[in-house]
Parts: C-alpha cells; sequence; structure tokens
C-alpha cells in the first residue's frame, strides 16, 4: 500500500507543477490521468483483499 501512496503522492506534484508552469500543461494532464489511474487500481487491490 505504500507504494501507491508515494506514486499518488508523486502524480498530484507533477499535476501541480505543470499548472503552475503554463507551459507544460500537458504534464498537469498526465498526472491527473495516472493519479486517477494509481487510485482506481489501489481501491480494486484493497477491495479484492476484503
Amino acid at each position: 500500500m505504500g507504494i501507491i501512496i508515494t506514486l499518488l503522492i508523486i502524480w498530484l506534484v507533477l499535476s501541480v507543477l505543470g499548472f503552475i508552469l503554463e507551459g507544460l500543461l500537458w504534464l498537469a494532464v498526465i498526472g491527473l490521468v495516472l493519479f486517477a489511474a494509481t487510485a482506481v487500481w489501489g481501491w480494486m487491490k484493497r477491495r479484492a483483499r476484503a
């Protein structure tokens, strides 16, 4: 579970960085997509264990 939290933090930082630097808007979009994918993947893994 720790690796999922780490990935979520990394994707969130990349998204914020992409929104701050206007030329890197694509980085924000990629960061948000990866954040959502990691969150769903982590939720599915956690739900499968229960």
